[in-house]
C-alpha cells in the first residue's frame, strides 16, 4: 500500500477530506514545541482550517524528547490523518498545516535558529505539566530539576522548554526582533501566567538584563478541549483502510472540539475567531470549569476504574455507580466552585458525561492515570482547598485523590504489576513498599511529597479523615465496592 504523502493525497480514497490550499504557498509563522497527539488533534487542526485565507501561519513542529513524530511524518511531508469517531463511524481528513518536525536532540541548533527567526510570531507549547520543570504544589519554577541546572551552565545549548524558549528569545534581542508571543497549550490553570512565571524566572537566573526584557513578552493564556487517545496498530489499520494509503501515525479523536484564547499578541496571530476559537479577554474561568469538571472527573475515572479492572472510560460509564460518582462530583462538589454567570453548567457536565460514553473512543484508563502527581494539584486538589476552607464535604474528592495513592503502590487488586508513568513512580512505589498494607501510613508516606500535596494538606483533618477512609474502602473492599458505596 503506498505512504500517505504530498504525491498520493490526489489518490486517496473517496471521502477523505484533504487540504484545501495550495501548500507549496504555506510558510511558517509558528514553532510548535511538543509536537505530540493533542497538539495534532487540536491546534494543528484550527490552523489548517484557516490556511486557505492566511497562508502565512504553517506550522513547525519540534520533539524536545524522542524522534518518534518526525520520524513518522518526515516521510508523509508532515501530512497525517485524524480520524474522527462518533456512534456512525470513523470520519478521515488530512491535516497539512505541520510543515515540518524538528527534533530537539539532534536539530538543536537550526530549531533555535528557526525561533529566532522575524518570520515566527508565535511559538506554542504542549509539552505536558512536566515539561515545564516547575514544582506542581507552588507553580515556581523547580531550580534543581536536571534540565534546569544543565541548561542554566550551558544556555545556549538548551534540553527543557524554558531553556529553548529563552535561548531563542535572547537571540532575537541581540538582534533587535520583536519577542514571539509564547501561548501554552497545556493543562495547567493560568497556563499563560505560569509559562511567564517559570519562563521570566529563568530568564533572570541566567542573566539580568535579559529577564527584564522578557517581561514584555506576551504570554496569553488558552483553554484547550479534545479528548485524544492513544493511536493503536488496529487504528492504523482502520485508517489505511479507510483512505486508500499507510499513514504512520493517525490521530483518533472526538467530534467535540473547544479553544478559548486570552486575545494577547502583540506580534500578531492568525484569525483564530473565524475558525471556531473564543477569544477572549480573561480565560481562568473557563480554565478552572474544564479542569475541575472535565479533567478532575477524567482523574477520578482513570484511578478508580482501572482499580476496578475498566481498561476505557466508555467501560466506567458502563457502570451505573460510577456514573452516579462522577454525575454527583461534578454537580455537588466541582460546581460550587466555579463562578461563571452566563454559563449553563448543568448543560456542560450533561456534555461531559455524553462525551465519555462515547463507544468509538478508546480512551485507555491507563494512558490518562500518567504523571498524576503533576496532574493532581490542578484536577483535584485546587477543588478540595476551595471546599475545606469554605467548609464543605470533599468525599468525591478525595475519593480520586484516595485512588492514586492506591494506584501508585504499583500493585493492582489482583496481584499484578501495575505500570505506573510518573516523574516520582520510583519514590512513590518505595513509600508505598514501606507502609506495606497500612493506609495511615501510606497516606503519611504519600502527603509529604510536599511538590504535590504543599505544605497545608498533610494536617488538614478533615482532608486526612476523608481520604485515609477511602484507603482503607479500597485496600479491604476494593474499587467498585468502595464506588458504590461513595456514589450512594
Amino acid at each position: 500500500m503506498t505512504r500517505l504523502n504530498k504525491n498520493s493525497l490526489a489518490s486517496l480514497a473517496k471521502g477523505t477530506v484533504v487540504p484545501g490550499y495550495d501548500r507549496s504557498k504555506v510558510t511558517p509563522g509558528i514553532v510548535h514545541l511538543g509536537i505530540g497527539a493533542f497538539h495534532r488533534a487540536h491546534m494543528a487542526v484550527y490552523v489548517d482550517d484557516l490556511l486557505a485565507r492566511d497562508p502565512s501561519w504553517g506550522i513547525v513542529g519540534a520533539s524536545l524528547r524522542r524522534p518518534d513524530t518526525k520520524e513518522a511524518l518526515e516521510p508523509q511531508d508532515g501530512l497525517y490523518t485524524i480520524a474522527v469517531r462518533d456512534a456512525e463511524g470513523t470520519h478521515p481528513r488530512v491535516i497539512g498545516s505541520i510543515l515540518s518536525v524538528m527534533d530537539a536532540n539532534t536539530e538543536r541548533e537550526e530549531l533555535l535558529a528557526l525561533m529566532a527567526d522575524p518570520a515566527i510570531r508565535i511559538v506554542s507549547l504542549t509539552v505536558t505539566e512536566k515539561g515545564y520543570c516547575y514544582a506542581p504544589a507552588t507553580g515556581e519554577l523547580d531550580q534543581g530539576h536536571v534540565d534546569i541546572v544543565h541548561d542554566l551552565a550551558h544556555p545556549t545549548t538548551p534540553k527543557s522548554a524554558p531553556g529553548m524558549l529563552v535561548e531563542a528569545l535572547a537571540r532575537r534581542k541581540a538582534a533587535g526582533v520583536a519577542p514571539f508571543t509564547v501561548m501554552s497549550c497545556d493543562n495547567l490553570p493560568n497556563n499563560g501566567e505560569t509559562a511567564k512565571r517559570i519562563v521570566t524566572k529563568f530568564a533572570s537566573l541566567r542573566d539580568g538584563a535579559l529577564g527584564e526584557w522578557v517581561q514584555q513578552v506576551a504570554f496569553p493564556s488558552t483553554m484547550v478541549d479534545r479528548i485524544v487517545p492513544s493511536t493503536t496498530d488496529a487504528d492504523r489499520a482502520e485508517v489505511a483502510g479507510l483512505i486508500g494509503a499507510e499513514d504512520a501515525w493517525p490521530i483518533m479523536t472526538e467530534p467535540f472540539t473547544q479553544w478559548v484564547i486570552e486575545d494577547q499578541f502583540p506580534s500578531g496571530r492568525p484569525a483564530f475567531e473565524t475558525v471556531g476559537a473564543q477569544l477572549v479577554k480573561d480565560v481562568e474561568p473557563f480554565e478552572h470549569m474544564k479542569l475541575r469538571m472535565l479533567n478532575g472527573s477524567h482523574s477520578t475515572m482513570a484511578y478508580t476504574g482501572y482499580l476496578g479492572g475498566y481498561e476505557y472510560i466508555a467501560e466506567v460509564m458502563g457502570d451505573p455507580a460510577y456514573v452516579k460518582l462522577v454525575h454527583g462530583l461534578m454537580t455537588e462538589e466541582a460546581m460550587p466552585t466555579l463562578d461563571m454567570p452566563g454559563t449553563d453548567l448543568g448543560a456542560y457536565r450533561d456534555q461531559l458525561l455524553d462525551r465519555f460514553r462515547n463507544p468509538a473512543l478508546k480512551h485507555r484508563t491507563w494512558q490518562i492515570a500518567m504523571d498524576g502527581s503533576q496532574k493532581l494539584p490542578q484536577r483535584l486538589l485546587g477543588t478540595i482547598r476551595d471546599r475545606l476552607k469554605a467548609g464543605q464535604g470533599i468525599e468525591r474528592l478525595a475519593l480520586g485523590v484516595a485512588a492514586w495513592m492506591r494506584y501508585v503502590t504499583g500493585v493492582a487488586e489482583d496481584g499484578s504489576e501495575i505500570d505506573v508513568r510518573d516523574p516520582h513512580a520510583l519514590r512513590m512505589m518505595a513509600t508505598a513498599a514501606d507502609a506495606g498494607d497500612n493506609p495511615e501510613a501510606l497516606f503519611e508516606g504519600l502527603v509529604s511529597l510536599t511538590e504535590v500535596f504543599g505544605t497545608d494538606l498533610a494536617g488538614n483533618a478533615v482532608f486526612r479523615k476523608a481520604v485515609v477512609g477511602h484507603l482503607e474502602s479500597l485496600f479491604d473492599e476494593g474499587a467498585r465496592a468502595t464506588v458504590k458505596k461513595v456514589a450512594g
